[in-house]
């Protein structure tokens, strides 16, 4: 697997959870597997195990490879590589992408291959995440097929044996768009700079590499498959997507349900589960004692709403600011820990000095903040433009605090309306991208709140929903199946 970030060694959003857990989840299962990905400031590793020497972009870089264990049969190998990765920040500094991502995330693909293709065991599947590892089935393409008279892609050894690709999309809105003038500077084919292959309006898009040169294409969650073959989540690339409809899978990403256990969870109070929610209590008061709230009956009465997020739009921060002088006449307390736009961390500091008897903030990420609003709030509000997948969700229901979100991607895939009448579903849902649909869907939470039997069978629902990294994993291993097994000619082809 190649993935630019992996937690908790890196992290700017759900993709690092995902590179982590899925290795561990398949290791668990009884196959091999070994995660690339950058070795960034900051992290601590051992001496290099080897040392790639690559040419990238007219310069000569060496990459020293740093293995360590992740759990059973699976391993991550950080690409030592300073003159690229030792930096201030991932991606980027104040909001400004580093001018060199270009070289920076093809070299990591590049390593990548090339680690492999000094090993002495074959394998079978190369997986890559998101637009930063989209040029590893372009590179796997390039070596196993070399043009005539050329030499594999950055001048790798020859010999990688052809293995099947995979490419997974977390958010098709970051797409690795750069000028065109980086094809043969990346060691990439100008025959394969086509609609049909690197070529998004006339510029190279490591995005689209991955897309049209894998195998078999995912995003996760099913869908999210479905929505980006529509303009409206396409982010201009729904005819891509629809070109490789046959190739695409949605398949829901798991959450670590070791880390995320209630009954287990050593950021919490007390312990609670599905059968015994007493120690949610605990969490409550903890957490609004945290936030400076009082712990008097009024307050302890009224639902924890609770989110932890980045503030951007695509988040649905547009839409409770265009109702944030109403959120506090709203009969709750609401909760938010998370960084993103000025203007939206603005938005909840003012709201907290405004009305601190029903709004704190804490602008910054901090994982006990964020186990705690899980487990101490009783709704969870993520009222996202768009979401792949999402996790939050998914913690929320583990944790017995009831979703109220936007009918789109993976939020649609793992909450279900609530139906009082039979008792079926987890939550609350809209679906029109309107602030009134949003306040909506949270009074009706609201309302449902006083009524205990109700909630409980809510909060039950949810906490009894298996979301497991063992679940998803077990159908990627159905997936790698269905790719090792295709016929190996042509266009790389789902089998």
């Amino acid at each position: 697997m190649i993935a630019s970030e992996a937690h908790p060694f890196s992290k700017t959003g759900g993709l690092a959870d995902v590179a982590t857990a899925l290795p561990k989840a398949l290791g668990r299962l009884g196959h091999d597997v070994t995660l690339v990905t950058p070795r960034y400031r900051g992290i601590d590793a051992d001496a290099p195990s080897a040392v790639i020497g690559l040419e990238v972009a007219g310069r000569r870089f060496e990459a020293g490879m740093i293995e360590t264990p992740l759990g059973p049969g699976a391993r991550i190998l950080f690409v030592d590589c300073p003159a690229l990765y030792d930096r201030a920040g991932i991606y980027n500094e104040r909001g400004v992408d580093y001018p060199d991502n270009a070289v920076r995330y093809a070299l990591l693909s590049a390593a990548a291959l090339e680690w492999a293709a000094q090993q002495p065991e074959e394998f079978q599947i190369i997986h890559a995440h998101d637009w930063q590892a989209g040029l590893a089935p372009a590179y796997v393409r390039a070596r196993s097929n070399p043009a005539p008279g050329s030499r594999p892609a950055l001048g790798g050894v020859e010999g990688l044996p052809v293995p099947g690709t995979v490419f997974t999309i977390h958010n098709l809105a970051y797409q690795g768009i750069f000028d065109k003038t980086w094809v043969p500077r990346l060691g990439l084919r100008w025959e394969d700079f086509t609609i049909d292959g690197l070529e998004f309006h006339d510029r190279l898009s490591f995005l689209k590499a991955g897309i049209n040169l894998a195998t078999v294409v995912t995003t996760v969650s099913p869908t999210y498959a479905e929505e980006i073959q529509q303009p409206e989540f396409g982010s201009g690339f729904d005819g891509v997507m629809r070109a490789r409809r046959d190739a695409l899978v949605g398949i829901l990403n798991g959450i670590d349900d070791r880390e995320w256990n209630p009954a287990a969870d050593p950021l919490l109070p007390a312990p609670f589960s599905a059968t015994d929610l007493g120690g949610k209590a605990e969490s409550k008061r903890a957490l609004l004692e945290l936030f400076g709230f009082p712990l008097d009956a009024a307050t302890l009465a009224r639902p924890i709403v609770g989110m932890v997020s980045r503030m951007v739009d695509q988040k649905g921060l547009d839409l409770i600011a265009a109702v944030a002088g109403d959120l506090p006449s709203v009969d709750a307390t609401f909760i938010v820990v998370g960084t993103g736009e000025p203007r939206y961390q603005d938005m909840w500091t003012a709201l907290a000095r405004w009305r601190p008897d029903r709004v704190a903030a804490f602008i910054g990420f901090d994982e006990r903040r964020a186990h705690l609003v899980e487990a101490g709030a009783d709704m969870f509000l993520m009222p996202s433009r768009f979401e792949p997948c999402g996790l939050n969700q998914m913690y929320s229901l583990r944790y017995g605090t009831v979703p109220i979100v936007r009918a789109v991607g993976g939020l649609v895939d793992t909450v279900r309306p609530y139906n009082p009448r039979n008792g079926q579903g987890n939550g609350f849902l809209f679906a029109d991208y309107l602030p009134a649909a949003m306040l909506g869907a949270l009074g009706n939470a609201v309302a449902a709140f006083p009524n205990k039997k109700l909630w409980t069978r809510l909060q039950k629902n949810g906490m009894k929903a298996d979301f497991s990294w063992d679940r998803s994993a077990a159908e990627y291993v159905k997936l790698y199946g269905r790719v090792v097994k295709r016929p190996r000619k042509g266009r790389h082809q789902m089998g």
